[in-house]
C-alpha cells in the first residue's frame, strides 16, 4: 500500500476529499462525534508526516489509518462506557433532510443500528463495518486491522450473524413519517393518551441519555401505554416552556426542544417510525453530546 502514486494532491487536499467518508468510518466504529472527530485530527497528523509520493492508493491507506486509530480509541472509551450514568445512547449528528437516500448508509447510521453495534466488540464492528457497509473485500480488511483472512472471515460470519438477529426494518418514507410526526405531537401536546397510543407500535421503546449531567428516566420506557403516559408527563411539564424546531439526526426525523427562554439547545428527539407506527424514541440530553449538535456532518460510504 506504499508504492508511488499518480496523484499530485497535496496532503490536506487529498484529506479533505476523502473526509466525509473517514468521518463516516471512524463515527460509525465509534458512536462519538467528538471521538471520531479526535481520530481524524490525529489520523491527519500521521497522514501528513508521511511521504505522499509514496502512497499509490490514498483512499485506501487513509481508510487503514483511520480504521486503526478508531479502533485504539474505542477499546478505550468503551471502559468508560461501562460507568456512565444512566442509559447511554450514541452522540447525535445533524444529516441532511435527504440523508435517506442511500438506505444503506443511512441504516447504518441510525439510533437502532448504532446500539446492535455496541453490542459487537470492537474488531467485530469494525469488521462488520467495512464489509457490509462501506464494501471492502476481507482480504483488504484482514491487512488494514493486521490479521490474517481467515480470522476475518471467521469474524465476519460471526458478526454478520449477530447483526442480523437484532436489526431492525429501516425503510424511511419522508412523507408518512411527517404525517407521523404531526400527529404525535398534536396528541401528546393535547393530552390524548389514546390519540398518542394509536401512534405508537405497541412494543415502541423510549430511551433518554442525560449522562448524570440532568434527570431522565433512568432506564427505558417499553410499550404504547407507558410510552403515552411518560411523554404527556414531559409534554405537560418540563417541555411546556420549550420551542420545538424540526430536524434530521442519524437519517432520522427529529425534534430539537430548546429553552424558550434562551434558546438553548436541550433536548434532540430522533424518531424511529416503521410504516405509520412509532417504534423507538431517543432522547439526548446530556450537554457534552449536544455541544456539536447543530453542525451538519456530511456523510459518505462510496468516495
Amino acid at each position: 500500500m506504499t508504492e508511488r502514486s499518480e496523484d499530485t494532491a497535496s496532503a490536506p487536499d487529498a484529506f479533505d476529499q476523502f473526509r466525509p467518508l473517514l468521518f463516516t468510518i471512524a463515527y460509525e466504529i465509534l458512536g462519538s462525534a467528538a471521538d471520531a472527530e479526535d481520530v481524524l485530527q490525529n489520523s491527519y497528523l500521521r497522514w501528513r508526516d508521511i511521504d505522499q509520493d509514496e502512497v499509490e492508493h490514498p483512499r485506501a491507506y487513509l481508510v487503514q489509518i483511520v480504521t486503526r486509530q478508531a479502533l485504539n480509541q474505542l477499546r478505550s472509551v468503551r471502559r468508560r462506557r461501562e460507568d456512565y450514568v444512566g442509559n447511554w445512547l450514541p452522540e447525535p449528528i445533524r444529516t441532511e433532510h435527504d440523508a435517506s437516500h442511500d438506505v444503506l448508509l443511512a441504516e447504518s447510521v441510525s439510533m437502532a443500528m448504532l446500539l446492535v453495534l455496541e453490542t459487537l466488540g470492537p474488531t467485530e464492528r469494525a469488521v462488520f463495518l467495512l464489509s457490509e457497509v462501506f464494501g471492502h473485500s476481507l482480504v483488504e480488511i484482514a491487512e488494514m486491522i493486521g490479521k490474517t483472512d481467515t480470522a476475518v472471515r471467521q469474524i465476519a460470519h460471526r458478526a454478520r450473524e449477530h447483526v442480523q438477529a437484532r436489526r431492525k426494518r429501516f425503510q424511511p418514507d419522508a412523507e408518512t413519517n411527517q404525517a407521523v410526526i404531526g400527529r404525535f405531537l398534536l396528541a401528546a401536546r393535547t393530552g390524548a393518551v389514546q390519540d398518542l397510543m394509536d401512534v405508537l407500535a405497541p412494543d415502541v421503546v423510549q430511551i433518554s441519555d442525560g449522562g448524570g449531567r440532568v434527570i431522565v428516566a433512568g432506564r427505558p420506557v417499553v410499550g404504547a401505554a407507558r410510552v403515552a403516559r411518560f411523554l404527556i408527563a414531559l409534554a405537560q411539564n418540563s417541555m411546556a416552556d420549550m420551542t420545538v424546531e424540526f430536524g434530521s439526526f442519524n437519517a432520522l426525523p427529529a425534534l430539537l426542544l430548546r429553552s424558550r427562554a434562551d434558546q438553548h439547545l436541550d433536548t434532540v428527539l430522533m424518531i424511529e417510525i416503521d410504516g405509520e407506527l412509532i417504534t423507538g424514541l431517543y432522547a439526548v440530553r446530556n450537554p457534552d453530546k449536544l455541544r456539536a449538535a447543530d453542525v451538519l456532518r456530511p456523510l459518505d460510504r462510496d468516495n
